[in-house]
């Protein structure tokens, strides 16, 4: 189980092998928490036996890169609930330090293979890199925190519309707010990747397997708090990640902002999650009740309750079965539609970093190809 820094620090002990454990650390803001920083942790945690995750300040974030959509402490929770960590440090400086590293008796630190700067253009982890402990792995191409915001932004310009001349409108927009140049997705799931985010684990006779179901759509602590909960409830937590059309057809306007397997893998990266039925029914039926595994409760937070396509309460069955149970949402005035909200209330700033944002990937995309041609 994951922990913030106030929690008492593990002893070193020795791994089974009987070795000192490999302690790698990771740094960085986790804003906006998707399948992609869970990717560059899941990379990192296999260099080594503990992994520690530094998360930086809203004020170093805002400093060096521009504003946050979610706050530090909606960050820091996001990052602890990934499975792939052992311990968070809120508050890390946007600077990798060695000192910060040796506090945490951390022997090396992983970054993704891209050249991330600070506010002077000064490579942050180029103190790491000249002490000969710094290891990179692969950047996860197609996702972005900022391509999200991007999304987002364009829900109020008719976002994916499928009207004759929208998705030349919509490319021209992304390049409005992102600085020149659209930045529209190109994530392609595969059945390797999806088999590297899943466990594979099975229920074991007499666990009690609990289902909940939903959209899940930009991932946040709001929906990791929920799943919390309705894990509590039993041994095994079964999710149902409804497909994009259903999404769609329930919530209406431009959404999910994410499609399918993209919510899909940001699910699995959840700590309390064992499985995940992709494209799940709206209503819960008895196929989802006995075909995957024989679920003895049904969770729904305390949110409205959203009719299916025919009128009917999506939970009438396991309602009927006595096995329905709801639980009380822990956050519940953060959703979707509330980061959202933020996006929207605050368009000018985050059309402002996106910009910022384009420059200085320019600037980081040469120092990457120099280095390149130097090596």
């Amino acid at each position: 189980m994951s922990s913030t820094e106030n929690a008492v620090l593990p002893s070193n002990g020795e791994t089974k092998s009987g070795r000192k454990p490999v302690r790698i650390w990771v740094d960085g803001c986790f804003d906006m928490m998707h399948f992609g920083h869970a990717n560059a942790l899941r990379q990192a945690k296999q260099f080594g036996d503990f992994l520690v995750v530094g998360v930086h300040s809203d004020a170093e974030i805002t400093h060096h890169k521009g504003p946050t959509v979610m706050t530090e402490q909606e960050r820091y929770a996001a990052v602890a609930a990934c499975k792939w960590v052992d311990l968070v440090v809120p508050d890390a400086p946007y600077l990798t330090s060695l000192e910060v590293m040796d506090k945490y008796d951390c022997d090396f630190c992983v970054h993704g293979d891209d050249i991330t700067t600070l506010a002077d253009g000064t490579d942050c982890y180029q103190l790491v890199k000249d002490a000969g402990r710094y290891r990179e792995c692969k950047r996860t191409q197609g996702v972005s925190t900022t391509e999200l915001v991007g999304r987002m932004l364009l829900m109020s310009r008719e976002h994916l519309r499928t009207r004759p001349g929208s998705a030349t409108r919509n490319a021209q927009n992304l390049e409005n707010f992102s600085g020149g140049g659209a930045t529209a997705s190109h994530f392609l799931p595969t059945t390797r990747r999806l088999g590297q985010f899943a466990d594979g684990r099975e229920p074991k006779a007499g666990d009690k397997v609990v289902y909940v179901d939903g959209g899940f759509d930009l991932f946040h602590v709001g929906h990791i708090e929920f799943l919390k909960k309705a894990k509590a409830l039993g041994d095994y937590l079964l999710v149902g990640v409804h497909d994009d059309q259903v999404v769609n057809t329930i919530k209406g306007s431009n959404y999910p902002i994410m499609n399918l397997h993209e919510r899909v893998l940001s699910v699995l990266s959840c700590r309390y999650v064992d499985e995940v039925i992709i494209g799940a029914p709206y209503s819960v039926t008895k196929d989802v009740l006995e075909k995957v595994y024989n679920v003895h409760v049904v969770v729904h937070g305390s949110t409205a309750i959203d009719s299916d396509t025919d009128g009917q309460d999506p939970y009438k069955l396991p309602k009927e079965l006595g096995i329905y149970k709801a639980v009380e949402s822990p956050q519940e005035t953060l959703t979707t539609d509330t980061i959202v909200d933020r996006i929207i209330a605050h368009r000018t700033l985050y059309e402002a970093r996106n910009r910022r944002k384009a420059e200085k990937a320019a600037i980081e995309a040469a120092m990457e190809a120099e280095a390149k041609r130097k090596k």
